[in-house]
């Protein structure tokens, strides 16, 4: 573990440590796949509250994480606000890509721990975002490489997302990580293997490095600089014992 990754393991337990001993909810910035992974490990006995995590819709990549006073339930409402990005005038709108986007945010000022997943549509973008910065970014964004936006802060009867996810089928030997992996990637075994075993592969946020790692209904798999999928289950087994899986794609 590097000497960033220390620090920010330490942050976590301070933040719970925080919500324990002032009995309030306490929140991180959006976390990346390597810090979730990091949340997910740290022994559960060097936390002193419980915690929970969100990223401002189901299945977010980039998410917060809430620690919680006490042992009660809690309603928790996240710092998260969700701004749309449109262009000012769509007859000249250039086609915008994920990087267009976040580039234009970055080059405000922004840490990127500020901002959560960015969801890229026909004609818009959609922002997750700490609430202390939505206002600043409707100031300030006004462009996006040449293309000149307006942006709206979402109000909460607005404030919903759910991704399109791309149906898909096909029949493994066994629902080991690198079998299901194939039918949404369509890559040689050899490649799947190096993004496994290369620490670009997780599964719910925790870093997976094992090919054979056996995979749970609705396991969410993240594999970097490619997407992510679900694993939805076994709709069958064939006569020849091979299991004819579902998942959806990003």
């Amino acid at each position: 573990m590097t000497k960033e990754e220390i620090m920010f393991e330490k942050r976590l337990i301070e933040l719970s440590k925080t919500a324990y001993h002032r009995d309030i909810v306490t929140f991180s910035d959006f976390l990346n796949l390597n810090e979730l992974h990091i949340l997910h490990s740290i022994p559960k006995d060097l936390f002193l509250s419980l915690y929970e995590t969100f990223g401002g819709y189901e299945y977010a990549e980039r998410q917060m994480v809430a620690f919680l006073p006490g042992a009660l339930y809690y309603t928790v409402t996240y710092p998260i606000c969700m701004l749309q990005v449109s262009p000012a005038n769509i007859k000249y709108a250039e086609e915008l890509t994920h990087r267009d986007y976040l580039g234009a945010i970055l080059n405000l000022g922004i840490e990127r721990n500020k901002i959560g997943d960015l969801a890229v549509r026909d004609k818009d973008c959609l922002i997750f975002c700490k609430d202390k910065i939505a206002d600043y970014i409707v100031e300030q964004l006004t462009r996006v490489r040449h293309t000149m936006v307006t942006v709206k802060k979402l109000e909460p009867e607005e404030f919903s997302y759910k991704p399109d996810l791309q149906e898909m089928t096909g029949t493994v030997a066994s629902v080991r990580l690198d079998s299901v992996l194939s039918i949404g990637f369509p890559l040689s075994r050899s490649k799947l293997t190096g993004y496994i075993e290369g620490g670009k592969v997780y599964v719910n946020g925790k870093l997976i490095t094992s090919n054979g790692y056996h995979l749970k209904e609705n396991d969410i798999i993240s594999v970097r600089g490619m997407g992510r999928i679900i694993y939805s289950g076994i709709i069958s087994e064939t006569r020849k014992g091979r299991y004819f899986i579902r998942i959806s794609k990003y």
